[in-house]
């Protein structure tokens, strides 16, 4: 499922236009990332936690070369699923 899909669904499913779920999918988007830039967390409770964490630097390699190369240290975001949702999942 894409992003058309799923404003496709959630119009379907709210008895929305297109152009309504559009505008909700894309402000949750935009809120989610707001708040993951500035270090907090998001929590769905059933659904799951998007938060941030720290990658280390460290060494790699180029794939092409084989050279060493340093990757620098970043933030990178995360989804942790709810119970709920490993549950409905694994059923």
């Amino acid at each position: 499922m894409n992003k058309g899909d799923l404003t496709a669904k959630i119009a379907s499913d709210a008895k929305i236009t297109r152009s309504q779920a559009s505008d909700a999918l894309n402000s949750f988007i935009d809120n989610v990332t707001k708040t993951l830039k500035g270090g907090k967390k998001v929590t769905i409770v059933g659904f799951g936690t998007f938060a941030t964490s720290r990658r280390k630097a460290r060494m790699g390699r180029n794939p092409q070369t084989g050279k060493p190369i340093k990757i620098a240290a970043r933030k990178v975001a995360r989804f942790i699923p709810g119970k709920q949702l490993k549950e409905t999942v694994n059923r």
